[in-house]
């Protein structure tokens, strides 16, 4: 007797294909279903937050939008952002037919010890590249002023607690969705990686030709990461450790998030001591998944199995199937009684031997 072949473990960037209801058209509805859900829901922030603001007298600009000032309003920008992931995780439930958690890893969910563990690998190397790039010559720039702890107090807690929710957004968008969704249709994660890396980049601005290509190599090692870990974890902690801190040294200054600029505008020097951060991440969590391999790959769906057609009910009482065959066929394994043999006839109560069983009930 010959068996199905039992099919291969699905990597993360495959991921999409895990439901049984898989169908070609599932992650490109999808895609679009996540465009559409997050345009409206960052029109309902807007509109909140500006009734909010107005109510709370804050001015307006010339186009009539409500000026909440550089705390708040980078608060307001990092929700906008965060509202990816609540859309992301409904449409990999609701259109992807497969648990929502599979977007962030091969386990079903986030592996929060792992992903506390990048986060310390990669503090020491955000803090040695951040620092180097302090220390590269200003070009005309005004000397930086500290904003003193009644300003950089508030932001920071700010800053906390938004800053982990907007860097875990563009990841669940760019290396999860998007990644998955090319995955869907294309084996190789080589292939997987490119198209997310430049939208990702592209999503910053357009700004100096070295800071799109930083970003684009960012995005690059982002994916290599989620495809080699089986998860999201280790993008997630570098690119949270490197927001937060480049978000709580502008806030220290005066000024510094009223900034327009993004990583799509840095110079040269300040991508190569980026891209060598990048580099020595990359490979700290490379070293140690060699120490301590993680799962990179989720069992794949099983075709469901079909059910033989009998089982029929032996008398009027339930509970006692009997083997036979069905439409005038025999059920392959399954012995049918011969000709001979009779069915007892059940009594009133049940079947033969049971209380009660017999011609006539017994009413003494």
């Amino acid at each position: 007797m010959t068996h199905a072949p039992v099919p291969e473990p699905l990597p993360y960037h495959r991921l999409a294909r895990l439901s049984t209801r898989y169908r070609w058209w599932r992650p490109l509805v999808g895609t679009l279903v996540v465009v559409v859900l997050y345009v409206i829901g960052v029109l309902v922030l807007d509109v909140v937050t500006s009734a909010v603001g107005t109510s709370r007298g804050y001015p307006e600009d010339a186009d009539g939008a409500v000026e909440f000032g550089p705390v708040p309003g980078t608060a307001v920008d990092l929700l906008m952002l965060a509202a990816a992931i609540p859309v992301v995780l409904l449409a990999v439930r609701w259109i992807g037919r497969r648990p929502a958690g599979t977007i962030s890893s091969v386990a079903g969910r986030v592996r929060w010890r792992w992903l506390v563990r990048c986060v310390l690998m990669a503090v020491p190397i955000v803090v040695l590249t951040t620092g180097a790039m302090l220390l590269l010559p200003a070009d005309g720039e005004p000397e930086p002023h500290w904003a003193g702890w009644s300003v950089f107090g508030p932001a920071l807690a700010m800053l906390v607690v938004l800053v982990p929710l907007q860097a875990a957004a563009e990841e669940y968008v760019f290396r999860g969705w998007l990644t998955q969704t090319v995955g869907a249709f294309l084996r190789s994660p080589w292939v997987a990686f490119p198209p997310q890396a430049v939208l990702f980049a592209a999503a910053h601005g357009w700004g100096t030709p070295w800071g799109f290509a930083d970003l684009v190599v960012f995005g690059a090692a982002a994916g290599w990461l989620t495809w080699r870990t089986g998860g999201r974890e280790a993008s997630i902690g570098l690119h949270t450790v490197n927001n937060l801190l480049a978000f709580g040294l502008a806030a220290a200054v005066v000024g510094g998030l009223d900034s327009d600029e993004t990583a799509a505008d840095a110079a040269w020097d300040v991508v190569a001591l980026d891209v060598v951060g990048i580099v020595l991440y990359t490979a700290a969590v490379a070293w140690w998944l060699r120490r301590r391999p993680l799962d990179r790959t989720a069992p794949a769906p099983l075709p469901p199995v079909p059910q033989p057609a009998y089982a029929v009910p032996y008398g009027p009482y339930p509970g006692t199937p009997v083997p036979q065959s069905w439409a005038g066929r025999q059920v392959p394994g399954v012995p049918v009684p011969p000709p001979w043999a009779e069915r007892p006839a059940p009594g009133p109560y049940g079947p033969p031997g049971h209380p009660g069983a017999g011609g006539e009930a017994d009413h003494s």
